[in-house]
């Protein structure tokens, strides 16, 4: 649809002043750029946990809340963080005691899952503009992000990152050694609870860009990336963040000169990126490894 109207040419201010030449656009980059500073950042402690999989499941339950609120007239973006924070709180009550490893919790999120599936399915069905919701909830609609959408994420933004901040130290201990943070006072299950809620804002925010089916390229593969490349915390989180905000910008700017989705190229980058940098790390293996067996043959 965009590459109709614009053409690439080598003249690159030019290219850059057409990216924000419409409103729409603007809108897209802005939302893009608070949605990364969320996931990059909330996704580093969702991998460090080991909950992608909630993560993937509260994108589901985001697909019911999101089409429940088209089909009664409501807000997608209220219905997909009411659905996420109501999901988180679910996951946190029917995943007993260590919401982080149990059991429990990895039935409690496959149940949750799949009945929120069938609960969008549904409302879908019931909505009148099923081809056009299931395609925005499903893959993202970022360029179709209002004034108004802004400024609610603006605000999920602030509340997301400072619950993060307010929180980050104790959260780190628990996510590491949550049997040793227990034993020395840390309140790890509300800690638990308190992420999950985190992980629902953010996970809510980046349904928008990359959709359900697409989630974890904004909210996985950044973090990933960055705890292959660093073990700091603040560092890899940085790292996260930026590498989120790269791929959404990348992106939004190669959609802008193609006929093709946003969520391809945004999840495409994450993916050729995580792929060349578990590559790199497996030759440096091979190349350290093949240096330490000269050197015990030379000593030999």
């Amino acid at each position: 649809m965009l590459a109709s109207d614009v053409q690439l040419s080598w003249d690159l201010v030019s290219d850059f002043q057409q990216l924000f030449a419409y409103h729409f656009m603007q809108n897209a980059f802005t939302a893009g750029m608070l949605i990364a500073l969320i996931a990059g950042s909330v996704g580093y402690f969702m991998v460090l946990r080991f909950q992608s999989f909630a993560g993937h499941t509260l994108a589901h339950v985001g697909f019911a809340g999101a089409s429940g609120a088209l089909l009664f007239g409501g807000s997608a973006i209220v219905g997909l963080l009411v659905s996420c924070i109501g999901a988180a709180l679910g996951i946190g009550l029917l995943g007993g005691r260590r919401v982080q490893t149990s059991w429990a919790h990895g039935i409690a999120i496959g149940t949750i899952q799949t009945f929120s599936m069938g609960l969008g399915i549904l409302f879908l069905q019931l909505s009148h503009s099923y081809t056009e919701n299931v395609y925005a909830i499903l893959f993202g609609s970022v360029l179709g992000i209002s004034d108004i959408d802004v400024h609610l994420i603006l605000l999920t933004t602030m509340v997301t990152l400072a619950g993060l901040m307010a929180i980050a130290r104790p959260l780190l201990f628990a996510s590491i050694d949550p049997d040793v943070a227990d034993a020395r006072g840390v309140p790890v299950r509300f800690l638990d609870y308190a992420f999950l809620i985190l992980l629902a804002f953010a996970v809510a925010q980046s349904v928008q860009v990359v959709g359900v089916l697409l989630i974890f390229g904004l909210l996985v593969t950044p973090a990933a990336i960055a705890q292959q490349l660093t073990s700091r915390p603040g560092i890899a989180v940085g790292l996260s963040i930026f590498l989120a905000l790269f791929f959404t910008w990348a992106g939004l700017a190669i959609a802008y000169f193609t006929p093709y989705p946003v969520g391809f190229f945004i999840t495409g980058l994450a993916f050729g990126t995580y792929i060349l940098v578990r590559l790199f790390q497996v030759g440096r293996t091979l190349f350290d490894r093949r240096r330490r067996f000269k050197r015990q043959g030379v000593m030999g």
